[in-house]
């Protein structure tokens, strides 16, 4: 079966994440406004930033992961409820699972990202992640479990204290019952090895407040069923241990989703190069975005601050291809950096601001409640906050 829109000239954008729903939507607002298809299979978008607020009932599912269906109605967006499988570059056409094929005028790949193991062995068997609905129901199903049982030595482990194993393990401090301990193993040797330095220190001090039993660096060698076996990391000798775990979270690191595309065109890590306009190296009608892609000549990190604000550029870079225009290149703005230290707590280095508490807290949350995807959605949640409702 195809949906042919060839003759219209439609963008078609792969992957409905931060850059891809981004792209779709500022091309909605274009004129004239091209033919858009969003190709995604979920049927909501995950404001991934706001899950921690809603495994703590601070916020609601509707405000963190509103339907496709309702962000989409009225915008003049075709939904296809579905994930590519291949991208024919020569012909310009995509395959999805299904088996639909799709011709395209310009692609967006904005296909973003998945867990990284890393080889680690036993990690796909018995460690849990973070990056889903579905992960936050678990969680919370496990939580209940652990606050109630008379287990002995309860302890939830962590592994990966970047910006989501710290942030996990302040919120889970908060909801966990006191005899459980929790322990955040990080190979490097800060915490929040990318993080700025103000946000780098209120972590350590609300992990220390916690009780959180911090590991730096140290190497998971062997996730099992009740234990992982670790390897401290010494200069004169490496030292082997193991932490037995009720729980553990997985959070180490990340790899691209990507349909079966170029493979000759991957690089290491199979991100796909991009040019200073995001498109493919060698490919004026396709682009790529987010976690998908890298420009190794100014590389970004993978956020979604990040992924928005290509999303915005790649419709302007569309439209002026369209129209015959020179596009102007990409150019990441930093804003800062914002964090959820537990129940009511935030840490934010950027918006002019330096502070960290509950006001960092109010901050943040309507800072990026007003960035969702539908501004409509994102101030009826405020409102719905302030109003406590």
């Amino acid at each position: 079966m195809a949906l042919n829109l060839s003759k219209s000239r439609a963008v078609v954008v792969v992957g409905g994440g931060f850059a891809g729903l981004t792209t779709a939507f500022s091309l909605s607002h274009c004129q004239p406004r091209p033919p858009i298809i969003l190709i995604e299979p979920r049927s909501r978008f995950v404001f991934l930033p706001l899950l921690y607020e809603l495994l703590s009932g601070e916020l609601r599912t509707w405000e963190v992961a509103p339907t496709y269906q309702s962000l989409l109605s009225d915008r003049g967006i075709v939904l296809v409820e579905d994930s590519a499988s291949k991208i024919d570059t020569n012909s310009q056409y995509v395959i999805t699972d299904s088996g639909l094929t799709i011709e395209y005028a310009q692609a967006v790949l904005a296909t973003g990202s998945q867990s990284n193991d890393f080889g680690v062995v036993g990690v796909q068997e018995y460690a849990h992640r973070f990056q889903a609905l579905e992960d936050v129901w678990l969680l919370k199903k496990k939580i209940q479990l652990l606050n109630t049982s008379n287990e002995k030595n309860k302890s939830f482990v962590i592994v990966g204290a970047g910006a989501t194993g710290v942030e996990l393990a302040c919120k889970l401090s908060d909801l966990l019952e006191s005899d459980i301990q929790i322990h955040l193993i990080e190979l490097g040797d800060r915490l929040l090895p990318k993080g700025r330095s103000f946000n780098q220190e209120q972590v350590e001090l609300a992990l220390v407040q916690r009780g959180v039993s911090v590991h730096l660096r140290t190497r998971v060698v062997e996730i099992k069923k009740d234990c992982v076996e670790l390897e401290k990391l010494d200069d004169e000798a490496p030292d082997n241990f193991a932490l037995a775990h009720s729980v553990l979270l997985w959070t180490a690191g990340t790899k691209p989703v990507l349909p079966d595309l170029l493979p000759e065109k991957l690089l290491g890590g199979n991100r796909l190069p991009i040019d200073e306009h995001l498109h493919v190296r060698g490919f004026q009608n396709v682009l790529a975005l987010g976690d998908a892609a890298c420009n190794v000549d100014n590389p970004c990190a993978s956020t979604a601050q990040v992924a928005m604000q290509q999303g915005h550029a790649a419709a302007k870079i569309l439209m002026a291809l369209r129209l015959g225009e020179n596009p102007q290149p990409f150019e990441f703005r930093d804003a800062g950096e914002m964090l959820s230290l537990g129940v009511g707590a935030a840490s934010i280095t950027g918006l002019g601001l330096t502070v960290a508490g509950p006001l960092a807290f109010q901050i943040r949350r309507i800072a990026y409640l007003t960035r969702m995807p539908a501004l409509s959605l994102g101030l009826r949640s405020a409102g719905a906050w302030l109003l406590g409702t």
